[in-house]
């Protein structure tokens, strides 16, 4: 005996006729067969949905790093309006980007403390230690110097920056740092010294009215050059690393919106900078971090068991490059994002001149911690990193009155009673 719902199912659609139940179940058949079609359709629908999402949220998560939504409001423009106001004759309104950073935060500390208006812009990226970048954040705090957390790829907050405070200067030191990383993360370098350096210029050339700019470019643009000391017109064309590559990139974006746009520009070619609040990724660094936790150091060789030198430049003579950068900057000559007349463009050399190769700084290390090193000595692998660096400083001295007066045994020396007091006990694990 049929069900109910299968004489249901068979009764006829119109009374007085009969459905033919052959028709009546294909008719069904096709129904279920749309149905199901239409069913895998939504699936396949929502899982791509579910997908496009979890790759977003990907991108959020890894790159929250990047971009945060973390400005606007009343509140916020009064806090940077006030960080941006001068407090001396003739000052300056200057944004620096990257302030959370090494350089940053000196430099932004310089300029306050001589009156001029500041106002940091930082991702604060977990590149290294964020506590480090919480801790700068702090102590420019405690001088009145307001930072936001953004990014200079972020467009919209660019233009309302611009908008609440009339820039003169931007002291651009926002980057992805460091030679042998860019092999792990290629992409980061593309985003941050490439992509946010294009990102900031377009909002220097439509600001009324557009500020100078002085930015850090490196001495990592010379690459595989062998002639010394490196000079500003040397061969820049052969770097060896994607990091350098992104720097040179830089050089020529630059001078392209120089050109087109007339934007006063000064790049800076920093030469290997240490010294209190420095990067943790850097090698003086991580060897007083091992040496004191009676861990190896690594130390690499060249060819020929040839060994490593670096140019060495204490944190406080390259402030004192970048702030004359400033005050010999001359005003842009663009309005409303067309040129007006040829604009200032500058590429500088700041060093100390006096290379030291690896192993004796290291000895100094040694000296100064009252530690010896367990050293591991290898050839130096293809990662980008270069045998040498060796500054020519004529140009620099000349238009800026540099004149680096810090030498590597003084610097370690401020260095390591620097990292002894922040890192205490803790030999530099995090401090909170």
């Amino acid at each position: 005996m049929p069900s109910m719902a299968e004489e249901e199912l068979f009764l006829p659609s119109t009374p007085g006729k009969f459905k033919d139940k052959s028709k009546t179940m294909h008719r069904q058949f096709h129904r279920c067969f749309a149905s199901t079609s239409t069913m895998f359709l939504w699936a396949l629908f929502l899982v791509a949905l579910t997908a496009a999402y979890l790759s977003f949220q990907s991108f959020v998560d890894s790159g929250s790093k990047y971009l945060s939504t973390a400005w606007g409001g009343i509140h916020w423009e009064k806090q940077v309006r006030a960080s941006a106001q001068i407090h001396r004759h003739n000052g300056f309104s200057v944004l620096v980007t990257g302030a959370a950073g090494f350089v940053g935060s000196h430099v932004s500390l310089a300029l306050k403390k001589r009156g001029d208006g500041v106002v940091g812009l930082d991702n604060f990226n977990d590149y290294y230690d964020p506590s480090l970048k919480m801790a700068r954040r702090k102590l420019l705090d405690s001088h009145n110097i307001f930072i936001v957390q953004g990014d200079v790829n972020d467009a919209r907050m660019l233009a309302k920056l611009f908008e609440i405070a009339q820039f003169t200067h931007v002291m651009h030191l926002a980057a992805q740092a460091g030679v042998r990383y860019a092999m792990e993360n290629p992409h980061s370098y593309v985003h941050s010294n490439i992509a946010g350096l294009v990102t900031l210029l377009e909002a220097c050339k439509t600001a009324d009215p557009q500020p100078a700019i002085v930015w850090a470019s490196s001495s990592s643009v010379y690459g595989l050059n062998e002639k010394a000391p490196f000079s500003e017109s040397d061969r820049t064309d052969r770097p060896a690393s994607l990091y350098a590559a992104t720097k040179k990139a830089g050089e020529e974006i630059t001078h392209t919106y120089n050109h087109i746009y007339g934007l006063s520009i000064t790049g800076l070619r920093f030469f290997t900078v240490y010294g209190p609040w420095g990067r943790p990724d850097m090698a003086y660094f991580s060897f007083t971090k091992n040496i004191l936790q009676g861990k190896p150091i690594t130390i690499y060789r060249g060819k020929n068991r040839v060994e490593l030198a670096r140019d060495f430049t204490y944190i406080d003579d390259i402030v004192k490059g970048c702030v004359a950068s400033l005050d010999t900057a001359k005003r842009s000559t663009g309005s409303g994002g067309k040129k007006r007349a040829p604009a200032q463009f500058r590429i500088f050399n700041l060093g100390n001149t006096s290379p030291v190769t690896v192993p004796m700084m290291v000895g100094i290390l040694e000296k100064q911690l009252k530690t010896k090193a367990q050293k591991n000595v290898v050839e130096m692998p293809g990662n980008g990193d270069v045998p040498f660096t060796h500054a020519n400083i004529s140009s620099a001295r000349i238009e800026l009155g540099y004149k680096p007066t810090t030498d590597l045994q003084t610097g370690l020396k401020k260095f390591v009673r620097w990292y002894l007091s922040y890192y205490g006990d803790n030999h530099g694990e995090s401090v909170e």
